[in-house]
């Protein structure tokens, strides 16, 4: 991030280059105007500190030919005592900030430091809204540049078009359904139908009805033939949700249809035969249920061909502002609103909250975002886990993520990642032994 100075005293711009470059600013000075905005371009990287009375153009003439070619770049006036009135207009038209003459090199320090934050959100905001608007294939879907989603989707690609079933493990709220579709709609079952099934919402009255069919006449009130869940997905994938929910005596007549690949519809004795995928999904470890009697273990074993485990988002916060900026776009289009930006507090918060409801918590979180529910991250993040999370997870947490952006910006450059987190190699060295990270695995 760059800062462009405008000054043209020759004294001032050297006191004020110097006090920025002692803070560890990268300036580059101008004595006007006009070779200033050359420098500015869509999306420039950086802030401009620009005094109002200048030879030629003016810093408010400035102003407005830099916000015509991009109009959220921060831009700071620098006044004198008799121009504050008019510096408080420009304000309200769009700069940044302003600093009266004279100023100290703390208060110059101060604003810069806080407009390049406020510019460096600005420019993560619309990457991820680049990167969500044009994302294309399983990428685009679940999202996440975490080492275990990486991971998740390499494996559901090389699993997707492998007749054997599937059990997908994770927490409520972790994506599990999401999952299951990925493996559907990336294989070549994609052209039949996908049928999700929650194994708990259905009352076990009418179970077999629903998941087998039935004929006319079978039972009372069986006015016509229907067909099965199981049967509507011939030649397509069968998603069976909290199967761990499902009643002992209905295991056993699944377990049946998963080892002959038929299903007898109600009132029939006419096998019908089936060619599904079954992809079944657990919060609970099956095989724990099983070895205490709670599901059938001969279930268990036939499912437990290819087994998908979902990290929980707590474990993988640095996917934490791409699915928030996920969210928030998506809640504004669906209520007819702008995408609120959001604040590095926040975004803070958000990195250090536990999330027990897992993703399905953070949407719901920008989603009350967008509606203006909620104001602040005290506000957002009100709903704490029961189990604080100790201080030094909560600031693992957010390094990591930190230095995991900042190696994937640079593409894998340990000096570039040095240098714009302001530490010595040797310690970023330390910290991405700490957390697990290699520069190779961001190389381009």
């Amino acid at each position: 991030m760059k800062v462009l100075l405008i000054e043209d005293d020759a004294t001032v711009r050297a006191g004020s280059v110097q006090a920025l470059d002692l803070a560890g600013f990268d300036v580059e000075a101008f004595h006007a105007a006009e070779p200033a905005l050359a420098r500015i371009t869509p999306g420039f990287a950086g802030v401009v500190v620009s005094d109002v009375r200048l030879p030629g153009m003016s810093g408010l003439e400035f102003m407005a030919a830099a916000k015509a070619i991009d109009a959220q770049l921060p831009v700071v006036l620098v006044t004198g005592h008799g121009d504050i009135t008019m510096a408080v207009g420009a304000m309200r038209n769009g700069a940044y900030d302003f600093i009266a003459k004279p100023y100290s090199s703390e208060q110059l320090t101060d604003v810069v430091q806080r407009a390049l934050e406020t510019r460096r959100l600005m420019l993560e905001v619309a990457a991820l809204r680049h990167r969500i608007a044009h994302g294309e294939g399983i990428e685009a879907t679940l999202l996440g540049d975490s080492a275990p989603m990486r991971e998740l989707r390499k494996l559901i690609l090389d699993l997707a078009d492998e007749p054997a079933d599937v059990l997908i493990y994770g927490e409520t709220g972790t994506g599990k359904e999401m999952v299951a579709r990925c493996l559907h709609q990336f294989s070549r079952r994609s052209q039949r139908h996908f049928v999700a099934l929650n194994c708990g919402a259905i009352p076990e009255t009418i179970f077999e009805s629903e998941v087998f069919g039935h004929e006319s006449g079978s039972f009372t009130g069986a006015g016509k033939r229907q067909i099965g869940k199981i049967e509507h997905a011939d030649g397509g994938s069968l998603f069976l949700d909290e199967i761990e929910s499902l009643p002992m005596a209905l295991q056993v007549k699944l377990l049946r249809v998963l080892q002959e690949r038929y299903i007898e519809r109600l009132g029939s004795n006419n096998p019908v035969p089936v060619d599904v995928r079954v992809i079944a999904a657990s919060k609970v470890d099956l095989k724990e249920w099983s070895d205490q009697q709670k599901f059938r273990s001969d279930l268990y074993y036939r499912l437990n061909l290819i087994i998908l485990n979902l990290p929980p988002l707590r474990e993988r916060r640095e996917d934490i502002p791409l699915l928030f900026e996920h969210f928030l776009l998506g809640a504004a289009a669906r209520y007819k609103r702008e995408a609120p930006p959001a604040p590095g507090p926040l975004m803070q918060a958000l990195m250090a909250h536990n999330w027990p409801g897992n993703v399905r918590e953070l949407r719901n979180i920008a989603e009350r975002y967008v509606l203006g529910l909620s104001s602040g991250a005290d506000g957002l993040l009100s709903e704490r886990s029961p189990e604080p999370v100790p201080l030094a997870d909560q600031v693992g947490g957010f390094e990591r993520a930190v230095i995991e952006q900042e190696l994937r910006k640079a593409g894998g450059s340990v000096t570039a990642v040095s240098l714009a987190l302001g530490v010595p190699k040797q310690t970023l060295y330390y910290k991405m032994q700490k957390y697990g990270l290699t520069a190779d695995e961001y190389k381009a």
